[in-house]
Order: structure tokens, then sequence, then C-alpha cells
């Protein structure tokens, strides 16, 4: 396809119609720390494989986007010191002037669609952000799931949002939000945010039927799964709170704004829970990539019949 650039893999799992499901590239170069982020990748990816189906990491390298990731490719792109972080409005700019950076949920997204790939896991979608009735501050992650057919897992919005407002805004986007074997929208670290989910469906086979209906009625829209982080790994949600109020006035403080409020939000608390956090996040993407295969293998299942 003109203007992506496919990994051989991937290239081959869509020319043979085998599953594949993307996987954003942000994480490795703003949400883990170095060099971990290329050991959590790589293991992230066999979640994947071993799920059967394909990974495709999207990223932007010299200004191609790339559709899977070659070992050399994720090696430079988890140890570049100036990554950038990019969403649907810098994608033009990050293409036409050869710049490298990863991917954010939007810009995934937009790729994913562009490959082909309808199936998509990440860690948290970005929303809401607290305070936005000031200043305005709301993820492109929201108007791109009202906008581009791909099939999102995530383990709900990120815990630093305005949950209640995220959701509020899917809604009235026609977004459609399904709990995986849940009743309550789980809120990234924590397993529920005591806000019910609209919607809930029980196994990958029900989530990718009630997706096939929605394209076939031509819904454009993307679908968001809400997967809560395996129990064993969820953090209390009180003593979050408490660490996400202290990290939310430590930015206002230091005047941190932008593309940048994220990532120092979740360094400010993974010192606070002593990495805690950290091991959180990494199996709560784990979680959804395992989903997104499953997801990915039942709609291979329905074109197959």
């Amino acid at each position: 396809m003109t203007g992506l650039i496919f990994s051989e893999e991937v290239e081959s799992a869509l020319a043979e119609g085998r599953p594949v499901v993307a996987l954003e590239s942000t994480i490795l170069t703003h949400g883990l720390p170095k060099p971990d982020n290329l050991s959590i990748g790589r293991e992230i990816e066999a979640e994947i494989r071993s799920a059967g189906a394909v990974p495709a990491t999207i990223a932007v390298l010299d200004g191609t986007a790339r559709i899977g990731l070659s070992t050399p490719d994720m090696i430079r792109l988890c140890s570049a010191d100036e990554a950038v972080k990019l969403s649907r409005r810098d994608l033009g700019v990050a293409l036409s002037q050869g710049w490298s950076g990863g991917t954010t949920v939007a810009a995934t997204m937009i790729l994913a669609a562009k490959a082909g790939i309808e199936v998509f896991a990440t860690g948290g979608i970005g929303g809401v952000h607290r305070g936005a009735e000031l200043d305005f501050d709301i993820s492109a992650d929201l108007d791109e799931l009202a906008r581009t057919p791909v099939l999102v897992i995530s383990a709900g919005a990120k815990s630093i949002l305005d949950l209640p407002k995220t959701l509020e805004v899917l809604e009235t986007k026609g977004v459609p939000v399904i709990g995986y074997r849940t009743d309550e929208f789980p809120a990234f670290f924590c397993g529920s945010s005591g806000l019910r989910v609209p919607l809930r469906l029980e196994n990958p086979e029900e989530i990718a039927a009630a997706w096939r209906a929605g394209r076939d009625l031509g819904l454009e829209t993307g679908m968001l799964v809400a997967n809560p982080v395996p129990e064993e790994h969820a953090l209390d949600r009180a003593t979050m709170e408490r660490i996400i109020d202290d990290a939310l006035f430590e930015a206002k403080r230091t005047g941190t704004m932008g593309k940048q409020v994220t990532p120092y939000l979740l360094a400010q608390i993974r010192t606070a829970t002593g990495g805690a956090s950290l091991t959180t996040n990494i199996e709560l993407v784990r979680a959804n990539a395992r989903l997104g295969a499953g997801i990915a293998v039942a709609l291979r299942a329905l074109r197959q019949n």
C-alpha cells in the first residue's frame, strides 16, 4: 500500500488472511523505561503469537510509516533519545520531514486502518483530562474512535483522566464501549472505576460478531473493548487517587503541559508506587494483547464461514 512499509511477517499474514493485531509504539518510546522497553515490547509481541495471531507494532522511522518492526528497527526505536510522540495532527509533517517516533492510539488507529488491520491492542486510551472545562485538554484518541473503524482493546482509559467525562464524550460520539466480562469501566491501574459500562460481552467470539455486525451495517466508528487489568496486578483505587492527585499538583507546579503531561504523570506515579505501577502497566498490556489476538482469530473464523 502506498506510503506504508510492511514487515515481511505482517505483509505475509495480511496477504494470506491470517489474524493480525496492531500495537502502538508510544508505550515503547514514552511509556516504558529504557532498556526494559525493548524486552517488554518483544514479550508483548510474543503474547500475540502464542495466541495464534501476528503482531504488527506500528511506528514512524525516517519519515516512513512502518507496519510491523524488524528486530533492528525495534532496537533503534527503543534506544532513540529524540523519538517524537506522534498523533493524528503530526503524521503528515513527520512523514514529509523524515522524523522518527512512536505512534499514539490515534495515529496507530489511522495507520492500522490504512493497512487493513481491524484489531488493535493497547494499554489505556487517552481521554478528557481533569480540568478540561478550563483548558480544553481532550485527547485526539476520542475523535479517532469516532471516525476510524478499528476495534481497540484497552484497560479502559488512563487513571489520570476524568473518566466520567471521557465516557460521556464516547457516548456522544456514538462509540460502542464494551466491558469484557465486567459491568464496570476499568481505570487502567485499577480494575474498576465505579462507573458502569453501557455494554457487556463475555468472550472474543461475541466481540468479533458485534464488530462484524456493525461493519456490515456500514458503521464507521471504532469500538472500545474495556478489559480490566488482571485482578492480581490491580492497584488499590483509593491509594491511586491520592497518588494521582499529588502527581497532578506537581505537573501544574512545574508547568508541564501538552504531550509531556502523560509521560510526566506516569513517571511520578511509578516513583510513588515504588515501581508497582510499571508492573501493572506491563501486565495489563499483556492481557490486552492476548484478548486482541483472540478477537482477531475469531474474526478470521467469521470471514471463513
